[in-house]
């Protein structure tokens, strides 16, 4: 059974809230962190601090 995700403000979300909404659709934790650092590395997801945007360097 597939999982919805409910749907949030995007400036509420925090990177803690980004793991678990992608770990509720993946199958492990290697499949979960492959596709945060997909989402970093492909400028879908924008990293802030304050309203500072982060450069985000996945090793």
């Amino acid at each position: 059974m597939k999982k919805s995700l409910k749907s949030t403000n995007r400036s509420a979300m925090t990177f803690g809230d980004l793991i678990l909404a992608v770990g509720s659709f993946s199958r492990n934790m290697n499949e979960t962190a492959a596709a945060v650092t997909d989402l970093i590395e492909s400028g879908r997801v924008r990293l802030t601090n304050n309203g500072r945007i982060l450069r985000a360097r996945v090793a």
